[in-house]
This record gives structure tokens, C-alpha cells and sequence, in this order.
């Protein structure tokens, strides 16, 4: 879920890409299970069920991912995607709260499908998407096939796609969460994977989502912070390792507290009965120095599209037509891709 720093940052500090091609050349890590869930949640019936073959296995992770990396692409960004590895123990009640959500939201949607509310019952269906380890496995080796790179993260996925932007081997991470701000990327791309027409919940009402660029830069400045201050920020609104975060203290009591007292340990001193289970230093050290991978080489290799189809026509009974076409746009977009444009620094240059 990450944290909700959203009511927090400055619209001023916030550019909006009205066209992918505003991209090109850019070279961005995407965080492939936000990505893959995106796709689950997005990617479905009318009454709420996913994409399926015949075997009962759902295929909206791989559609997605699929189709969005081709457009990626004859946009010219170079995408890569980072995978989740290990999470940290602290994160484990976290994870066990979605299980139950998800649960939970299966039963409700279940009640409403037997009841032919096609609107909640669509809107359960999303809540309860579930990533197995079989559609990861599906996804990397989809990857592979067409010739785009990715990355396995020795645990969270935002803070290695934050350390290859800090080492200048990317240009930006692509997620939905702001946890990659607090991670220390230079740089946060959200709206990525979902841009273009949605649906807003429960109204017949449609709207435009562009890409936002996010700079840590700017924004610690326009708030008048630290990134050690802005962790503190995140951690008394409540975090994947420490969810409920410090009663009755919303987005912007938390920046002015920090603000105000310099540091969390000192906050929390003037917060009557403040309960913090989690020592706070454990969650900044996450932020700080978290577990990562300097072993990966990002190439941008040939489409392989007979293993393409083999994988989405053979095995999971995807449109052959459909996916002939998708990769005729695929190997001319990767063959622009990979010609000489020009040095490095271009690939990385601000904006």
C-alpha cells in the first residue's frame, strides 16, 4: 500500500506528461508487482472476474503487461522492471491485513454477484486480486521474451528501483506508491502504467490520468524538510511497517510536528499518549539503508517472438491475431530502441 503522502506535496512540484514521448530515451524502473496489480485490478468482466483461459488461470497481468510495455515503448522509454524479493519482518503485519482484506473482500463479492450487483460485485473483484508466485514466474519469463529487462530485488522493489536512480543507471522510478521518494530516488514517476481513460468508483464518470514526475529535490524543498525529516513525516502517518502510525495525526499535523520539533523522537514526546510499538529508529533504518542488488545489467535485447507466442498464444490461449500484430509494433519499436542516440547524458537529462 506504501504511504499516503499525497495531501502533502505541492501541486507546484508536481509535472504532468501530457504525452509518453515527453519520455523518450528515458531509461525507468518500474515497480513490477504495483504494475502487475494495476493490471489485475484494471483488466476485468463487467462483473468483476479477470481475464482466463481455459484452464481456469487468470491472464489480465500478463495483458497488461504485454500491451502497456509495447505503447512504453513506441513512446521510446526504455522500461525495466524491479521485482519484490524478501520483505522485512516488520512489514509482516501489514501483509497479513491485506490477506485478510482480500478475504474478506472475496466473501463480499461473492454476495453480490448472488445478489446481481454487477458494480460492487466488479468492485470486491478488485480488491481481492491476488499475485501468485506462478504469475510472477509467468511475467519474468514474458519479459524476457520480449526482450525487456528486469531486475530481482533482494527484498523491497521501490528501494532498489531508488537506488539505481541514485547511481545513475535510470532515470526515475515508476510506481503509484511514494515510498520511493522515501528511499531516496532522485526522482518518482506515478500514473505510469495507468495512464489514459478510468472510471471513476461508483460513478458513470470518466477521467484523463496522465503521468506525474515527482523530484525529491524540489519537494523537500518546497516543504521545508529533510529526506531523514520527510521519512519521520511518513512514519507518524503510518507506513507498510508500521500501518496505523500514530493515532488522531493526519498528513499535515505530521509535517507541521516535524516542522515544528525537528525529529519524530521529539514529536512524539508532546503527543499525549502516543503508543509506537515499532521502535522508530528500526523503520527509518529501512528508508535509509535498505538490502539491495548492485548484480543486474540492464540491455534491451531482440524480440524473441516465437517464444512470445508460445507463451501467450500456446500456453495461455491468447488472441494469435492480436498478438502478431501487438509484436509486429513491438520489434519495430525495440529495433528504434536499441539504435545509437546519442551520448548517456542524454538518456539522463532533467526535466
Amino acid at each position: 500500500m506504501g504511504v499516503n503522502l499525497r495531501d502533502l506535496i505541492p501541486e507546484a512540484v508536481i509535472r504532468v506528461v501530457n504525452d509518453l514521448r515527453e519520455l523518450k530515451d528515458k531509461v525507468v524502473a518500474i515497480d513490477a508487482y504495483n504494475a502487475l496489480y494495476q493490471f489485475l485490478t484494471a483488466i476485468r468482466q463487467p462483473d468483476g472476474t479477470p481475464l482466463m483461459d481455459s484452464k481456469g488461470r487468470v491472464t489480465s497481468h500478463l495483458s497488461g503487461l504485454f500491451y502497456r510495455t509495447i505503447n512504453l515503448v513506441e513512446a521510446g522509454l526504455k522500461p525495466v522492471y524491479v521485482f519484490d524479493g524478501k520483505p522485512p519482518e516488520l512489514k509482516s503485519r501489514e501483509i497479513a491485513e491485506r490477506l485478510q482484506m482480500r478475504e474478506e473482500a472475496r466473501r463480499k463479492y461473492e454476495e453480490a454477484l448472488s445478489s446481481g450487483d454487477l458494480e460492487a460485485a466488479r468492485r470486491y473483484a478488485q480488491i481481492s486480486s491476488t499475485l501468485t508466485n506462478d504469475m510472477v514466474a509467468a511475467a519474468k519469463h514474458l519479459l524476457t521474451a520480449m526482450g525487456i529487462p528486469w531486475v530481482q530485488a533482494p527484498s523491497e522493489g521501490e528501494a532498489q528501483a531508488a537506488y539505481m536512480v541514485s547511481v545513475g543507471d535510470v532515470w526515475a522510478a515508476a510506481s503509484q506508491d511514494y515510498d520511493s521518494l522515501l528511499f531516496g530516488s532522485p526522482r518518482l514517476i506515478r500514473n505510469l502504467t495507468i495512464s489514459g481513460k478510468r472510471k471513476l468508483p461508483k460513478k458513470e464518470v470518466y477521467v484523463e490520468i496522465k503521468p506525474e514526475v515527482i523530484e525529491l529535490e524540489q519537494l523537500l524543498k518546497a516543504l521545508g524538510l529533510t529526506r531523514e525529516q520527510l521519512i519521520d513525516v511518513a512514519i507518524l502517518i503510518g507506513t507498510d511497517y508500521n500501518p496505523d502510525g500514530v493515532r488522531g495525526v493526519g498528513p499535515k499535523t505530521a509535517l507541521q510536528l516535524i516542522k515544528t520539533y525537528g525529529s519524530l523522537e521529539r514529536a512524539l514526546r508532546t503527543i499525549p499518549g502516543a503508543n509506537f510499538p515499532v521502535p522508530p529508529g528500526e523503520i527509518r533504518r529501512i528508508f535509509l539503508n535498505p538490502p539491495v542488488t548492485r548484480d543486474y545489467k540492464l540491455e534491451w535485447r531482440e524480440v524473441d517472438s516465437e517464444k512470445v507466442k508460445k507463451i501467450l498464444v500456446d500456453e495461455y490461449e491468447f488472441s494469435e491475431e492480436r498478438v502478431s500484430s501487438a509484436l509486429e509494433r513491438l520489434s519495430r519499436a525495440m529495433k528504434a530502441l536499441r539504435q545509437p542516440s546519442g551520448s548517456l547524458a542524454k538518456w539522463f537529462k532533467k526535466g
